[in-house]
């Protein structure tokens, strides 16, 4: 059996973005099928491109291509929010529990690219 390294899988922010997306693909379920290749598939490519993008970045060789792509999953997560409260305001769905783990997201994603400017200007 093959040893594997740690990577981007053991990232606490990977999972909970993980975990994001399923919720956000969830919430989208809720909204009429009018929205369903408006808002919806804009939330959920969002959504995706957050885990991606930290997975993309960890892969990466080099603190500064790490930083590169976490920056642009705090542009998503951003993106991500902006549509959540929209929807909120537009079909009343309570969503607030989402966009407290956005803020969670959003401080774990601060923190790691804080660890990676360190690395990457040491």
């Amino acid at each position: 059996k093959q040893m594997s390294t740690p990577g981007y899988q053991d990232l606490e922010v990977w999972k909970r973005a993980v975990d994001l997306t399923v919720s956000i693909y969830e919430a989208c379920n809720k909204l009429p099928n009018t929205e369903l290749y408006a808002i919806a598939d804009q939330m959920k490519r969002a959504a995706v491109s957050i885990p991606s993008n930290i997975a993309e970045g960890q892969k990466r060789f080099g603190a500064k291509d790490a930083l590169q792509f976490c920056n642009i999953a705090l542009g998503s997560l951003a993106e991500l929010e902006t549509q959540l409260i929209i929807v909120k305001k537009v079909y009343k769905i309570d969503i607030d529990k989402i966009l407290d783990e956005c803020e969670i997201i959003s401080r774990m994603l601060h923190a790691l690219t804080k660890s990676l400017r360190a690395k990457n200007d040491s």
